[in-house]
This record gives C-alpha cells, sequence and structure tokens, in this order.
C-alpha cells in the first residue's frame, strides 16, 4: 500500500473513529420485559443510524481520492462469495464491495438464507454489503425462470399494471406475499446490525424486466417507491440504503429525469454500464453527476472494468462492481490485477483500515 493511500486512511480514520465506538451495544437491559425488548430496539436503532452515518460518511469522504473495488455473485445462492473469491485469488485481497441477489429460482429462493448468512460475514468482515433482487412477475408467482415468457424477462398489460398496486386483486396479493419474504430476510440483517445497500428493481429504465421501461408518475417509479414505504414504514426496515438504478442507453440523459424516483426515495444512485461501444463516456459520467447533485453515485454493474484513466478522470464515482462471471470474461487477468490493484481503488484489507485503524 502506497504511502498516500495510507495518509489519506488515518485522516478518515480519525473522523470515524467515535462513529465506530458508539456502535456498541451497552448491554443495558430490565427486569421487566416491555422494557428490555423496548430497550433491545432503541439499541439496535441506534446502532443501525451510527452504521449508516458511518458508511454515508466513508462514501462522501473517499470520493474524489479513491473508489471501493466490487464485484457481484451471482447464482447459485448456495456459494454466495464465488466471485469475490476469484477476485481474491487473482487479485491477492478481496473486494471492498460483496454484492448478492435474492434470486428467483426455486434452489435459489431455498438458500437465500444461505445468502444472507454470507451478507452478515461480509459486513462483519467489515465490506460494504449490496443486495438485488431479481423479483418474479407478480403475475405468475414465484419461483420462476429467467426468459421463458413469465419469469424476470416477462411483461405486465397495463390492466395488470393497475391491479398490482390495488388491494384484493390477485397480483397485487402475490406481490405483497413475496416481499413479505424478503422483509424476513432484511430483518435479520437488522437484528444482526449489518447495513446494507439495496437494489431493487435495478435498471428501471429496461424494459425488458417486468417491472422495467414505464416511464412517468404511473410507471416504474410508482413500484420502486411503494416497495420503499413498504419496507421502511410498514415493516420498519431502517438499515437499508436506498439505491436507484438505470442502465446506460442512448436515452440516458432523459431516463435519468423520467425514472427518478426523488431524491427522499434513495441515498445512492448508480449506472449500469454494457454499451462496451461508448463504455463510460463523459457524457453518462455527467448525466448521473447532474442527478446525483452530490449524492453518492457509483457503477452499479460493468462487464469491462474502468479504465485507470477513468477512474482518475471521473472522480465522482466511489464504488464499481463487476458482473460475476463477464469480469472474466471481458477482461484479460493483467486488467483485472490492474484495475483491483491500482492506487485508486480500495480494496477489503485498505477499507478495514481505513475504518478501524
Amino acid at each position: 500500500m502506497v504511502k498516500g493511500k495510507l495518509y489519506y486512511q488515518g485522516l478518515v480514520a480519525a473522523a470515524l473513529i467515535s462513529l465506530s465506538a458508539c456502535g456498541g451495544d451497552n448491554g443495558s437491559t430490565s427486569k421487566q420485559g416491555d422494557s428490555t425488548i423496548t430497550q433491545t430496539v432503541d439499541s439496535i436503532s441506534g446502532t443501525i443510524e451510527v452504521e449508516k452515518t458511518r458508511i454515508l460518511k466513508l462514501l462522501s469522504d473517499i470520493k474524489s481520492n479513491y473508489v471501493l473495488g466490487g464485484i457481484h455473485n451471482r447464482e447459485p445462492n448456495s456459494n454466495p462469495a464465488q466471485w469475490t473469491d476469484a477476485v481474491q485469488k487473482v487479485v491477492g485481497d478481496y473486494p471492498a464491495l460483496w454484492s448478492g441477489d435474492f434470486l428467483f429460482q426455486k434452489e435459489n429462493i431455498e438458500h437465500r438464507e444461505t445468502m444472507i448468512n454470507e451478507a452478515i460475514k461480509q459486513f462483519k468482515n467489515g465490506a460494504i454489503v449490496n443486495i438485488m433482487w431479481h423479483a418474479c412477475n407478480p403475475a405468475n408467482g414465484q419461483p420462476c425462470a429467467w426468459d421463458d415468457g413469465k419469469g424476470v424477462l416477462s411483461t405486465l398489460t397495463d390492466t395488470q399494471w393497475e391491479e398490482l398496486f390495488n388491494e384484493g386483486t390477485t397480483i397485487h396479493t402475490q406481490f405483497i406475499t413475496m416481499m413479505e419474504e424478503v422483509a424476513v430476510h432484511l430483518q435479520r440483517l437488522k437484528d444482526n446490525k449489518v447495513v446494507v445497500l439495496f437494489r431493487p428493481f435495478h435498471e428501471m429504465n429496461q424494459g425488458k424486466f417486468w417491472w422495467g421501461g414505464r416511464p412517468g408518475e404511473e410507471g416504474t417509479v410508482k413500484l420502486y417507491r411503494w416497495v420503499h414505504d413498504y419496507m421502511v414504514k410498514e415493516k420498519g426496515l431502517d438499515n437499508l440504503l436506498w439505491v436507484w438504478n438505470i442502465q446506460d442507453f442512448p436515452s440516458l440523459d432523459k431516463d435519468a429525469d423520467l425514472y427518478n424516483p426523488g431524491d427522499r426515495y434513495w441515498d445512492i444512485v448508480s449506472l449500469d454500464v454494457y454499451d462496451d461501444g461508448s463504455g463510460f463516456s463523459n457524457e453518462k459520467y455527467e448525466t448521473i453527476k447532474r442527478v446525483a447533485n452530490g449524492k453518492p453515485m457509483g457503477i452499479g454493474e460493468c462487464q469491462k472494468l474502468p479504465s485507470l484513466a477513468v477512474l482518475q478522470e471521473q472522480k465522482d464515482w466511489i464504488f464499481f462492481m463487476g458482473w460475476s462471471e463477464l469480469v472474466f470474461e471481458h477482461n484479460s487477468i493483467e486488467t483485472i490485477k490492474e484495475v483491483y490493484g491500482s492506487d485508486r481503488v480500495l480494496l477489503l484489507k485498505e477499507l478495514n483500515s481505513t475504518i478501524f485503524k
């Protein structure tokens, strides 16, 4: 690790050490059962708020100086760290950002708890945790396939879309059941004092997903807001940092406005970059910077890793998340080593020294 990186980490650590110290449970209890429960809930909520503040401050402090190196761990959920481990084997350290997915197939739904266990482990090891939800089409229920006309890549009619939000309809009831199950797992993260970057309904401007490609107030943003309010207000899941995500289509500049749920519904905005022709263009960067308006912004998914020149020039990115096997298919081993091993990129050991030094 270079001297400059160590120096900067010391500055960040000094700013965060008081927050980390406040995060522990003081162990106080009451002999009265209700009071004990109340104090336990208050203790967890207090710790969660400290952790959220710590993470958001970290993301703010590294902006313009460093970027978190991350990777997604796609299926199977029975092995939820396989791509994190693959990076470690090549680079010599684990990514600072670990990502998992609730997924949609029967075998992966059955291993959601395994994925959550890994999320808890990763968080306690000092990683930033990101979780996605490739949700099944609620008109057809779960589990489901990826692309058989009824699965994740499917559509809802306009009538079905309206029914999704109307109590008493089959689609509404089925989707509530799906949210309830996901909420149980998110609650388990909260019980373990884990703060997670939660990224449901990613690539909101992607019309191939049943939830995506519906611009405007009655479209995809309505679903995002509904789920946000359900998880936060109905379920009390205050351990979530909400990630709003869109993809780098040619319509990006307009999409960034048409698919924006509104500032109060998201904490972080991210862009998925899959158009290798235009790559990490300055136009895309400036669009996301515009809608971020000072909030954290990251590269939500990519198959081709951003070059060191991109990371140096586009200084407001605070993380990049390579997509599982695509990282190894679209980048040479030398490039993977170069990018993840760069002085600009923080990996897990460096992130730990930043926070806990």
